[in-house]
């Protein structure tokens, strides 16, 4: 995972008692020899998380841990017992998670000792991003790294003291068995009882005084941090295969978002202009030609485990994939290359086919291993996804082989690179990737390029058809409210850029899903998996799906959604924000059994919910005319301002909204009858174009204009021009005389 730079900082503020006193847990000890591996059958146990709804929790259901859900239940026995808490955290694409269940909480003897010695809790980070939080926080800032499984001991009062990720069944190498932490850390709790409750004392402490909130900067970053974060990335960009960075390699959209507004705000001719643009483009291209990208099935794998983007973590995110399908259509809107907008679509599509619940809500993962077979019990990452060059060859004959072989480097003893599988998992097997462009491939072959691109396209059907016979990855069907705001806005996005009527079916269904399954009683919940879940909404819930029903409004102009992104902002504002120090906090206040309110301060694979609401509250003043909006916006990057000085890239969605805040914001309103072709050529017309914080407004004499025109005077008296529809095109609401023609309104845009 990539790890904030917070981490580093909060290390060097840690009184070195602390330290010291984590360390004396992990040393103090003899290491205790692990006992024999038995594997129990795992239907011969059924604990308390059968009684829950996440599939993570559910896939613990029978280990013959004694596991708890998070909550009192679990607490009032610790308390009762005088036992700590071994709290595990994962989720249920986690291919490590599969890793140490399988080896430590299928292991009867280890089991014993789990439950002899402590309170076992196991969480569903996806489903509680609070609890993962904070623990996240203290194991990064006590060991310098962090990731999934996640494996916390706590206090009975949640006071964490020791921490860290993966832990193996036995010592080896060197490092602790999992067993040994158990007996070392349980005889830590009983002989060196006020020395371990000191040392969580200390470390909630030390966490507390870093992620305490003090007064804002009175303004917010400027122009330079925008150049500053410009120059972090340009330094770190590599310039041969794209990316940020050496091995492990993520896409991280983010970054590329920001470097589209340099690129629209510098301008097209200028250095950084051009070299921000490039570093997007060379980005976008070599991830999609690379073994990362399904070119089978459509999406994208979690991240490339080597700096070629060939060998991934297979586990798909719905949340890379909406993303993703938003930079590559921003890069279609900018150079109107058919590539990218082939993988847009293939993104949405995927996402349409394979992640979608028969309500309209969006799945959340698929697992990156799978059986290798039917009726075999043996699992393999990438079994689903990789395959043998005789498998290909049986099945698209000698010519078509020839030609798919040689474009996606299929190879006999295989074609991981060296040294990027050290497991041994993909030997002699093949990931496909894009190694020879089709011209290339069409000179070689001595065929017509037209000829080459349909063989191809023949060759992924069948083997596409040939891999749905195989055992497929485990789907993750719980459908979590942030990850959908951000699938709506990809969907709502590629109706506008692509005028593909089922992408915008798909935003408008996975809306009303929302609104019908998670807004229950004014406030939104988490998740939902058959019927809705019990944990309250947290901030990242409402700030994207509010953006999300801002794209929404953009694709279909109906002022509902608009009307419900209002009211989410509201309470978004009265449960998480922070009216004193601007920002907003990720959970509640006096949420129960969460020791830190904290804000996040880091756009990673996800975007931070402080990010997305500064430009969020900059498209409402718009849409409004609200000052209170743009002052809170305002007020949100100020609380930031400190991070996007000193570390711009930790929060590049953050310099989005910065930028947003800069800049002159541009309207463009188009008078006419929605269904009316020359609207629809208008509209089709301004999304083409790639102009950051423009506002796309239909005044259509209905009640929706009326509705704007109650909030925004100019709005009321716009209309068709000599009874044609029109474009009106503006900066700050002052526009420049209307348009019906197609060709004008182009370059009134490309202004």
């Amino acid at each position: 995972m990539a790890l904030p730079m917070v981490a580093t900082m909060l290390l060097k503020r840690i009184p070195q008692r602390w330290k010291s006193a984590v360390l004396f847990l992990a040393a103090a000890y003899p290491a205790l020899a692990a006992e024999p591996s038995t594997t129990v059958t795992p239907t011969a146990f059924t604990n308390r998380l059968a009684r829950e709804k996440s599939p993570y929790l559910l896939q613990h259901q029978h280990n013959p841990v004694d596991w708890y859900p998070w909550g009192p239940e679990a607490f009032a026995k610790a308390k009762a017992e005088g036992k700590p808490i071994f709290l595990s955290v994962g989720y249920s694409t986690c291919h490590w998670c599969h890793v140490m269940a399988h080896e430590s909480f299928e292991n009867a003897a280890t089991a014993k000792l789990m439950n002899a010695l402590f309170v076992c809790v196991k969480v569903d980070r996806e489903e509680r991003p609070d609890v993962d939080r904070v623990y996240m926080t203290y194991v990064q800032a006590t060991t310098g790294g962090g990731g999934w499984p996640m494996s916390v001991f706590l206090t009975p009062d949640l006071q964490p003291f020791f921490g860290g990720t993966y832990f193996p069944p036995a010592d080896r190498g060197g490092r602790p068995g999992f067993p040994t932490v158990l007996q070392r850390l349980s005889d830590a709790w009983k002989d060196d009882h006020a020395e371990v409750v000191k040392a969580a004392t200390g470390a909630m402490k030390a966490l507390g005084e870093y992620t305490a909130t003090g007064a804002s900067k009175s303004e917010a970053a400027g122009k330079g941090a925008l150049a500053a974060g410009f120059n972090q990335l340009a330094r770190s960009f590599d310039d041969e295969l794209g990316g940020f960075g050496s091995a492990p390699k993520f896409p991280r959209p983010v970054a590329l978002n920001f470097l589209l507004r340099i690129y629209a705000r510098e301008g097209a001719q200028t250095k950084d202009g051009k070299a921000a643009l490039a570093m997007t483009l060379h980005t976008l291209r070599e991830m999609a030609a690379g073994g990362m990208h399904d070119h089978l099935g459509g999406g994208f794998h979690r991240y490339s485990v080597d700096r070629f983007w060939h060998v991934p973590h297979f586990e798909k995110m719905l949340y890379d994939q909406a993303q993703l399908a938003c930079s590559y259509l921003e890069a279609f809107q900018i150079t109107h290359d058919p590539a990218h907008e082939k993988v847009a679509r293939d993104i949405l599509d995927y996402v349409r086919r394979d992640m979608t619940d028969q309500g309209g809500g969006f799945y959340s993962a698929e697992d990156a291993d799978s059986l290798v077979a039917h009726g075999q019990p043996e699992h393999s990452e990438g079994a689903f996804y990789v395959w043998k060059k005789a498998e290909i060859d049986a099945a698209l004959g000698e010519e078509a082989a020839q030609i798919f072989n040689r474009v996606y480097g299929v190879q006999a003893a295989g074609n991981a690179p060296e040294g990027s599988d050290p497991m041994g998992e993909f030997k002699g097997a093949n990931i496909l990737i894009e190694r020879v462009p089709l011209a290339e491939a069409a000179k070689h072959f001595k065929k017509p390029e037209a000829e080459v691109a349909a063989s191809l396209a023949a060759s992924r059907m069948k083997l596409l058809d040939l891999r749905a016979r195989r055992p497929r990855p485990h789907l993750d069907d719980k459908i979590i409210t942030s990850w959908n705001g951000l699938m709506i806005s990809a969907f709502a996005r590629g109706a506008q850029v692509l005028d593909d009527p089922a992408y915008l079916v798909a935003a408008q269904k996975a809306a009303r899903f929302i609104r019908a399954e998670l807004w229950k009683k004014g406030a939104l919940l988490r998740s939902y998996r058959q019927g809705a879940g019990e944990v309250a909404g947290f901030c990242d819930d409402y700030a994207t799906l509010i953006q999300g029903l801002l794209d929404l409004y953009e694709a279909d102009f109906d002022t509902g959604w608009l009307q419900w992104a209002l009211e989410l902002q509201g309470k978004q504002d009265a449960l998480f924000g922070d009216p004193e120090h601007g920002g907003y906090f990720s959970v509640e206040k006096d949420a129960p059994h969460i020791l830190l309110r904290m804000k996040e301060d880091y756009d990673g694979a996800e975007p931070s919910p402080n990010s997305v609401a500064a430009l969020n509250l900059l498209r409402l003043a718009q849409l409004t005319d609200r000052k209170d909006f743009r002052d809170r916006a305002e007020k949100t990057l100020a609380a930031f301002a400190e991070q996007l000085t000193k570390a711009p890239t930790a929060l590049p969605q953050m310099l989005v909204a910065l930028d947003a805040s800069l800049a002159k914001p541009r309207q463009v309103v188009i008078a006419g009858p929605r269904d009316d072709a020359a609207t629809r050529a208008l509209l089709r017309e301004t999304h083409a174009h790639f102009i950051p914080n423009k506002l796309v407004l239909l005044a259509d004499g209905g009640a929706g204009q009326q509705w704007l025109g109650e909030r925004l005077e100019f709005v009321k008296t716009v209309g068709p021009v000599k009874g044609q529809p029109a474009a009106f095109v503006c900066e700050n609401f002052v526009c420049q005389l209307p348009t019906s023609d197609v060709e004008k309104l182009r370059a009134l845009l490309a202004k």
